[in-house]
């Protein structure tokens, strides 16, 4: 029997895609999640998850920096981008992370069953479109870091957070550890460290103290 995570925002794309792998894998076992949060209690909650699908653009700031702290906190999970974007580059970002796979949205159901297969057998997936030949403009330069933290540290950073990654920060900000963070919200350490990792991203900081005066800043518009 596995156990498969199938996270994406879209609750037609989930039920179809569940729909695709029951026909094909009749001993599995799905979970669906339509956000960020949702997707780290099932990972807290349920033991032996085989897979975990993410789709890269759903609600709950999956980045770089989030990917590798769930892939720290659940090593015997295999994680797999299930993505719209075929960009070479995001393919080779994402296999470069860790991730086991990456799977594109315009693939046949076939194809992403197979995906499904290799991963679960304990190879790296890689679409065949990999193979094709790279060329078109180049991608655009990234911002500096201090740019990205200047046009990241506004109103909207705050907003974009979940529920539970504001719990996480009020408690950051109040010096709180992992540990008593997660004594306090009844989560896991592991969970914890994911939000708050989650929340440092989000607004562009470094730290638990720059994430504090962030949360000072602007605490009276957006924070009960």
């Amino acid at each position: 029997m596995y156990r498969i995570v199938i996270a994406d925002d879209h609750g037609l794309y989930r039920r179809g895609l569940s729909l695709a792998l029951k026909a094909e894998l009749p001993e599995v076992e799905i979970f669906e999640a339509g956000y960020f949060d949702a997707v780290v209690n099932v990972l807290a909650q349920q033991d032996n998850i085989d897979l975990a699908m993410l789709d890269l653009n759903m609600p709950g700031l999956f980045n770089q920096q989030v990917l590798g702290d769930i892939l720290s906190a659940y090593p015997d999970t295999r994680f797999a981008i299930v993505s719209g974007s075929d960009s070479r580059s995001e393919i080779l970002k994402a296999l470069s992370i860790g991730l086991h796979g990456y799977i594109v949205k315009s693939q046949t159901d076939q194809e992403v069953v197979s995906a499904v297969r290799e991963i679960l057998a304990g190879r790296i997936y890689v679409p065949a479109l990999l193979s094709r030949p790279s060329g078109g403009p180049a991608s655009p330069a990234l911002p500096s870091a201090r740019a990205w933290t200047q046009r990241r540290m506004g109103a909207t950073s705050l907003s974009k957070l979940t529920s539970r990654q504001r719990d996480v920060l009020k408690l950051m900000a109040e010096g709180f550890s992992n540990k008593e963070i997660a004594r306090d919200l009844d989560i896991s350490e592991a969970t914890t460290k994911i939000h708050a990792a989650a929340v440092m991203r989000e607004l562009g900081v470094r730290n638990r103290t720059e994430a504090a005066v962030a949360l000072q800043n602007l605490r009276s518009r957006f924070i009960d």
